[in-house]
């Protein structure tokens, strides 16, 4: 199925909405080496849309983590649950940041799943190019 393509307004939006910032890990685009890309948080290939309020931004490592999933294993419980969803859910209520700023961490099954499917915390350059966001003062976010 060919996808069709997100109106430039559209777009527009979604980037405003999101502070130009990634929903899963907060990169801001002013520090990302590479434009952050519109996601569908439900997939397209999983019955999803290009309607706004199904799209969000998020940097090309996350994006690429996610991929098709809609849902993820909670490290705790071992159950399924839905990912993250940064257009409806606060992000603060599910993850917070380790100490040094490297690490997410969840505090909910929705936080913890989310952070496994899209590596997170455990991605080597992610982590690598935080170390030198913490230095210079940019990470962790605090909104």
């Amino acid at each position: 199925m060919a996808r069709s393509r997100i109106p430039v307004e559209v777009e527009r939006r979604v980037r405003a909405s999101a502070r130009n910032r990634c929903g899963y890990c907060l990169s801001p685009q002013h520090l990302v080496m590479a434009r952050l890309e519109i996601e569908h948080i439900i997939p397209i290939s999983r019955g999803g849309s290009n309607d706004e309020l199904n799209l969000w931004l998020a940097c090309p490592l996350c994006n690429r983590y996610k991929s098709d999933k809609i849902t993820g294993v909670d490290s705790e419980t071992g159950e399924t649950v839905k990912l993250f969803n940064p257009r409806t859910q606060v992000l603060f209520e599910h993850f917070y940041w380790t100490e040094d700023g490297l690490r997410i961490v969840g505090k909910t099954p929705i936080g913890r799943a989310t952070i496994a499917a899209l590596h997170l915390s455990d991605d080597p350059d992610a982590l690598e190019v935080r170390s030198y966001w913490v230095i210079a003062g940019w990470h962790p976010p605090k909104d």
